[in-house]
């Protein structure tokens, strides 16, 4: 089993910055894929950004060139750096672990919450 937890949400003025973080443990050893998904109210859970054991990154069209999704191994730790927020990006952000590549969504931290006031 792995367990996520996220921290850093917050509440913050459209064109600021938050860093998302996510905390892993547990058999992690076997994680070749994490990411973030967001859900925001009203609305289906959507793809925010992935990153791969490789280091090989993917981003939604909606956050590319705002969002970046970095990974530190050795503290076994994955992060969400956002920039120039804007108000749709208010949601709930998840962050997400799989085993395999194609299996992002295996493990679901419990959310942590984002609020951008225009």
């Amino acid at each position: 089993q792995v367990q996520l937890v996220e921290s850093g949400g917050g509440l913050v003025q459209a064109g600021g910055s938050l860093r998302l973080s996510c905390a892993a443990s547990g058999r992690i050893d076997n994680i070749n894929i994490m990411g973030w998904y967001r859900q925001a109210p009203g609305k289906q859970r959507e793809l925010v950004a992935t990153i791969t054991s490789s280091a090989s990154t993917n981003y939604a069209d909606s956050v590319k060139g705002r969002f970046t999704i970095s990974r530190d191994n050795a503290n076994n730790a994955l992060y969400l750096q956002m920039n120039s927020l804007k108000p749709e990006d208010t949601a709930i952000y998840y962050c997400t672990a799989g085993r395999l590549i194609w299996r992002l969504g295996e493990y679901w931290g419990q959310g942590t919450q984002v609020t951008v006031s225009s």
